[in-house]
């Protein structure tokens, strides 16, 4: 069994722990374990400015400029280094508990601040106008801080929009919506597969861990009435299963329709492929404390904002998506381990009744957002190969998608050999940077070659060679990798919708 606590951990992102009460009521924020903040940061509509303060920061008047504020109720920061290049960074940050606190920032860890201002970037980013699925707020917000900026420092000759994890898909949102005002993108760790197949993926996940382990059960899967006391139903359905041979092999059958990692914890080596045990243990805690505070608790505040349920499972063949998933070995070896039937296991799931989706709350999420890959400008992600969060997987949707529209040419994907959702370090997010700007410059990609990108990390030095949302900020090699995601297993895009 492993603790209640949620840790969320990326460079990028900022660190967010939450962890259950001793009630096990609702998620609060547990105490940061490193030196850093907490941060997160998305975008802001601009309809009433208040609160605005200036501050230069640095050393005499060469310092930073740093302007804060608040635009119609959501938070800022902006960041202009004197003097500064033409060049902006529009920072969009991840996702926030409904109700949690929201602070701005403008970039969410010192090594990264400062290597862009140094290097005569600015930076903005807002705190959005709501926490939840606020994909909406970010991707109109975005450019409403975008216009705020140009106001008050004229207009950027380059606006690069990046972020992480919900900040990713609203970057790739601004590369579909608003080609015009950016020049490029860099979503990291994004869920890039969109919001629709994201949230049936978690429904599928839910489905089959319901149905096999606790048919019974008040669990909800839409429609949740209480969110903190659905979670926590869940919790202890997860606890009772991890404790059986039969318990666990459900669960790994659960976990791999979501196509969860086999590898948790970034400061120990990935378990092997043929180590189902070691590698079922890191799907737990991915799903403990990633995976089911979304598919238990936070569907509900996506419910309410799209007015009922956007997600459905009507005509999935779980025995084909198991079939087509990268942990399908490991579900069989230990379904034989346990002496349980798979076969039947799948048959229980394809007789049992289906979802069905609200179709008004399909469009609201199809708005926010869903991809039809037809990308105009330069766009580069980055994910790691272990995330349990947004899987990798997802990393084949939005190519697969922008390949058939005939934009390839333009996308760049980046992997990073490690596991953490969007756990890159301060020196290989540096290089994604560089990366971006030798290709807006010279109109070609540079070569992206691991070996390439990983001496170029590596050459930035030990102090931006560091994991800065990881306790103690440890010291960590660069770790680009040649990979080549599996395929998504619920694709939907604004091309093909469902498949």
């Amino acid at each position: 069994m492993v603790s209640r606590h949620l840790s969320i951990m990326n460079p990028v992102l900022g660190r967010t722990d939450w962890r259950c009460d001793v009630f096990g009521r609702y998620l609060i924020p547990a105490k940061s374990q490193g030196d850093q903040p907490i941060t997160r940061l998305l975008l802001l509509p601009l309809l009433i400015l208040a609160g605005i303060a200036v501050q230069p920061t640095g050393a005499g008047a060469q310092g930073p400029t740093v302007l804060t504020g608040s635009l119609a109720g959501a938070r800022y920061e902006i960041a202009i280094p004197h003097p500064w290049n033409g060049t902006l960074f529009l920072y969009a940050h991840g996702y926030v508990p409904p109700g949690r606190p929201n602070p701005a920032t403008a970039v969410p860890f010192p090594a990264l601040r400062s290597w862009l201002l140094d290097h005569g970037y600015a930076a903005a980013g807002s705190s959005y106008g709501r926490t939840g699925w606020a994909v909406e707020q970010g991707l109109h917000d975005q450019i409403a801080l975008l216009d705020y900026f140009t106001r008050r420092f004229g207009k950027p000759r380059r606006t690069i929009a990046w972020g992480g994890s919900e900040g990713g898909i609203i970057s790739a949102g601004l590369v579909q919506r608003y080609p015009n005002r950016i020049a490029g993108a860099i979503p990291i760790a994004g869920p890039l597969e969109g919001g629709v197949a994201a949230w049936n993926a978690v429904l599928d996940l839910g489905f089959a861990f319901k149905t096999l382990l606790a048919p019974q059960s008040q669990v909800q899967l839409v429609h949740i009435a209480n969110p903190a006391t659905n979670l926590q139903l869940a919790y202890g359905l997860l606890t009772k299963a991890e404790k059986t041979a039969i318990g666990r092999a459900r669960l790994a059958l659960a976990a791999a329709l979501y196509d969860v990692p086999g590898w948790y914890d970034a400061a120990k080596p990935e378990p092997g492929s043929g180590s189902f045990r070691a590698r079922l243990s890191a799907q737990e805690q991915w799903l403990q404390n990633f995976v089911f505070p979304f598919a238990f608790s936070f569907r509900a505040e996506l419910e309410q904002r799209a007015g009922g349920n956007p997600s459905w499972n009507t005509g999935v063949n779980y025995a084909k998506q198991l079939a087509r998933s990268a942990n399908r070995v490991e579900v069989a070896a230990l379904y034989r381990s346990a002496r349980l039937d798979l076969a039947k296991d799948l048959q229980t799931l394809a007789r049992k009744p289906r979802l069905s989706a609200d179709p008004k709350s399909v469009q609201y999420l199809s708005r926010n957002i869903v991809f039809n890959g037809r990308v105009s400008i330069p766009v580069l992600t980055v994910h790691t190969t272990a995330d349990g969060l947004v899987p990798v997987e997802a990393e084949q949707a939005y190519g697969s998608v922008v390949s058939a529209a005939g934009k390839h040419a333009l996308l760049r994907q980046l992997y990073v050999r490690r596991a953490g959702h969007g756990n890159i370090t301060s020196a290989e997010g540096i290089v994604a940077f560089q990366v971006m700007m030798r290709r807006l410059d010279t109109g070609g990609w540079p070569a992206t070659n691991a070996a390439s990108l990983n001496r170029q990390a590596t050459a930035l030095g030990p102090a931006l060679n560091v994991a800065e949302n990881w306790p103690g900020s440890p010291r960590t090699a660069p770790a680009f990798t040649s990979f080549k995601p599996p395929v998504f297993l619920r694709p939907y895009d604004a091309r093909t919708g469902s498949r």
